[in-house]
């Protein structure tokens, strides 16, 4: 008698879920709602970076929501901040790992992060720096920019753009000091300025 169970494959669907493949179709309100997120978080970032202390009613109203679908997506303030924290450290993740920090040439790797991570700090209104960093899944995004930099320092030493004695950690810091600096003061900066500042200020004369 031929076997039928789950475990024989008789439920193929069952099956290929099992192997990480969904045959199922797209699932338009799963779609939809996470449109409906992105705007939210997307009106957020414009609307607290003219005022911080804005209501979750004038974010809706930003995002062409009602109030009561915030709250449906968000249960409490508190969550809503947590969700912004994780969707802007995910874009400023997704801009250092955009810049191939591991596989460009050294020097085009920082000007590139530079380039990367300025565009996302100019187009970011709000000040990150006031958003929460303890979720794990912020943590350990922050931890991999920071792998990620710390490799790319190590690189620039190793090829000779950096002193051999440079402080590594002083040097990334100064890095992103400029970065912040530049994206405050001319939103218009150019990337190529502030690595030659950075080279200029640790590499080889």
């Amino acid at each position: 008698m031929p076997c039928r169970t789950r475990a024989c494959g008789g439920d193929h669907a069952y099956v290929l879920r099992q192997q990480g493949v969904d045959d199922r179709p797209p699932d338009p309100l799963r779609a939809d709602a996470e449109r409906t997120v992105r705007a939210i978080l997307e009106a957020a970032e414009r609307v607290l970076s003219v005022n911080p202390a804005a209501t979750m009613e004038q974010i809706a109203e930003a995002a062409g929501v009602a109030r009561t679908t915030v709250h449906r997506r968000f249960a409490s303030r508190e969550a809503f901040v947590a969700a912004l924290a994780a969707w802007a450290t995910q874009r400023f993740h997704d801009a250092v790992a955009a810049a191939r920090p591991d596989t460009a040439p050294s020097a085009v790797a920082l000007y590139q992060v530079t380039a990367t991570v300025l565009r996302v700090k100019t187009a970011w209104g709000f000040d990150m720096g006031a958003l929460p960093t303890g979720a794990p899944e912020v943590a350990r995004l922050h931890a991999d920019v920071l792998a990620h930099r710390e490799r790319l320092f190590g690189r620039l030493r190793d090829a000779g753009r950096l002193a051999p004695d440079a402080d590594l950690d002083w040097a990334r810091r100064v890095h992103y000091a400029l970065i912040h600096e530049a994206a405050a003061q001319a939103p218009d900066t150019d990337a190529a300025m502030d690595a030659l500042a950075l080279l200029h200020g640790v590499g080889r004369q």
